[in-house]
C-alpha cells in the first residue's frame, strides 16, 4: 500500500479509536457488547495486539461474551498467533460461544495463510457439529481444494452448498474458474467465468481484476480489453492494483505495447509513483534480454520521481547477472541489500552470482560479493567454498581464509579444507580491501 494512502488509512482508523474512547465516557450512551468489540479491533489496529489484549481483560466479565471474544481471535488471526488463537477457541468452547460460522472462518484463514492445511478437515468437521457453514466457509474450503488443485472434492463441496440452499458468490465461482484453468478443463473454466461475471456489480470492484486475470489465464485477449474497457468506463479513476493486474496480463499475453501505452496512461496521471506498477515494466524489458531498454527506463522513473525499490535493484542484479558482466551485477546487488533493513536471502541468486566470478576467475567480485553478503548476514560455508573455488581457478592463493571464516562464525568442511589445501601452494595474493 502507498505511503500516503497508508497513511490516511492510519488517521481514519485513529478518529474513529477517538470517537469509541469518547462514546465510552459518556454517561448517557450506553455501549452494546459489539460496540466493545468494534473497539477491540481498532485498537488492535492502531495501537497493536498486547493492547487490544489488555483491553479485553479488562472488561467486566459481563461484556467478554461471544462478540468481544470473536474480536480478540480475530485479532489473533491477523497477528498469525496460531497458539493464542487455539487457546481462545478452546475456552470460547467451553462457553458456548462457537454456534456460529465466524470464528470457525477466522481459524481456517489463518491455517490457510500459514500452511497448515492439514488442520482444516478437522476444524471444518467440528464446525459441522456444532453449526453450519457460510458461503465464506465454503470459499475457504474451495480455495484449500485449488492450492491442492483437487477438483473433484471442490465440485463436491460445490454441490453441498447448493444442497445447502447457500448462494454463491463471485468468490465461488472465481476460485473454481482457477481450478478448472490449473487443471486445463477449459470449458468447465469459461462456464464458472461467465457464472462469476454475473454476480460482480459495481459494488464488488475487486472482482473486475480478478475477472482481467482469469481471463488472462485462458488466453482470452479480448474478454480482457472488455472486462478493462467496462471498468474505466464503470470507475472515475482506475488505481494502481487495477493497473498493474490489467499491465501484468497485457505483459502475459504478450501485448508489450499495450502494456506500455497503458503504463505512460498510468504514469501520467499516478498521484503516488507506487513503484510496484513500474516494476512490472522494468521486469519485462529485463525478461526480453533487453538491458540498454531496461537501463533507459529506469532512468525515466528516476525522471518521474519514482523511488526505486528493493525489487528493482534486484531485477537489475538479475539482468546484469544474464548478461555476465559482474562489475554491473556487484554494484546493484550492493543496492538491493543495502535498500532494506533485513535482506531476505535469495539463496538462488548468490549461487548464480559466484557460479560466474567462479567461471571468470574474477576474485576481485568474488571479494565484493563476500563484503556484501557479510553485510546482510548471509555467510555461510557454501558461500566461503564458492570463493575458494574462485581462486583455485585464478590460480591465487587467498589470505586469512581461516581466521576470515572464524570471525564469522563459519564451520569449515570436508570441501574446504581440500580447497584451502589447493590454494596453499599458489599464488599468494594481498588482503583485499574489506575483508577484514
Amino acid at each position: 500500500m502507498p505511503f500516503l494512502i497508508a497513511l490516511k488509512s492510519a488517521m481514519l482508523m485513529g478518529l474513529c479509536l477517538q470517537v469509541c474512547e469518547w462514546m465510552r465516557v459518556q454517561d448517557d450512551i450506553e455501549l452494546l457488547s459489539g460496540d466493545y468489540a468494534v473497539h477491540l479491533d481498532l485498537i488492535a489496529k492502531v495501537r497493536g495486539m498486547n493492547s487490544a489484549e489488555k483491553f479485553f481483560e479488562d472488561l467486566p466479565d459481563k461484556l467478554k461474551v461471544q462478540t468481544t471474544c470473536t474480536a480478540l481471535l480475530h485479532t489473533y488471526v491477523q497477528h498469525k498467533d496460531t497458539a493464542k488463537a487455539e487457546s481462545l477457541m478452546e475456552k470460547m468452547s467451553e462457553c458456548g460461544f462457537l454456534k456460529y460460522p465466524l470464528p470457525y472462518n477466522h481459524m481456517l484463514t489463518l491455517y490457510i495463510s500459514q500452511g497448515q492445511l492439514e488442520k482444516v478437515p478437522g476444524l471444518i468437521k467440528e464446525l459441522k457439529k456444532n453449526t453450519s457453514p457460510d458461503i465464506v466457509t465454503y470459499n475457504l474450503e474451495l480455495a484449500v481444494f485449488a492450492s491442492q488443485n483437487n477438483v473433484e472434492a471442490a465440485e463436491k463441496a460445490f454441490l453441498e452448498l447448493k444442497k445447502a440452499k447457500l448462494d454463491p458468490d463471485w468468490i465461488t465461482f472465481s476460485t473454481l474458474t482457477n481450478i478448472y484453468i490449473k487443471s486445463s478443463l477449459q470449458d468447465k473454466a469459461k462456464s464458472t467465468l461467465r457464472e462469476m461475471e454475473k454476480r460482480i456489480s459495481r459494488k464488488g470492484r475487486t472482482a473486475y481484476a480478478s475477472l482481467i486475470s482469469l481471463h488472462t489465464n485462458l488466453q482470452s485477449k479480448d474478454e480482457v480489453f472488455r472486462i478493462w474497457k467496462e471498468m474505466k468506463s464503470l470507475f472515475r479513476k482506475v488505481n494502481d492494483t487495477e493497473y498493474s493486474c490489467i499491465i501484468s496480463s497485457l505483459l502475459k499475453l504478450d501485448e508489450f505495447g499495450e502494456a506500455m501505452n497503458l503504463y505512460t496512461e498510468w504514469e501520467a496521471g499516478s498521484v503516488t509513483k507506487d513503484t510496484r506498477v513500474a516494476n512490472l515494466i522494468l521486469a519485462a524489458y529485463i525478461n526480453r534480454s533487453e538491458m540498454e531498454n531496461a537501463v533507459d527506463f529506469h532512468n525515466r522513473m528516476a525522471e518521474k520521481g519514482i523511488t526505486p525499490s528493493c525489487t528493482t535493484w534486484n531485477l537489475l542484479t538479475r539482468g546484469y547477472l544474464k548478461q555476465k558482466e559482474m562489475d554491473k551485477v556487484v554494484e546493484f546487488f550492493k543496492k538491493t541489500v543495502t535498500s532494506v533493513s533485513k535482506w531476505d536471502p535469495d539463496a538462488k541468486m548468490v549461487q548464480e552470482m559466484f557460479h560466474v566470478v567462479e567461471e571468470q576467475g574474477d576474485i576481485q567480485m568474488a571479494e565484493q560479493l563476500l563484503v556484501t553478503l557479510r553485510h546482510a548476514k548471509y555467510v555461510n560455508t557454501e558461500i566461503y567454498n564458492a570463493l575458494l573455488r574462485t581462486y583455485v581457478n585464478a590460480g591465487k592463493m587467498p589470505m586469512i581464509v581461516t581466521e576470515r571464516m572464524k570471525k564469522d562464525n563459519v564451520e569449515m568442511d570436508e570441501e574446504t579444507r581440500k580447497l584451502i589445501g589447493i590454494t596453499s601452494k599458489m599464488t599468494v595474493t594481498e588482503v583485499p580491501n574489506g575483508v577484514a
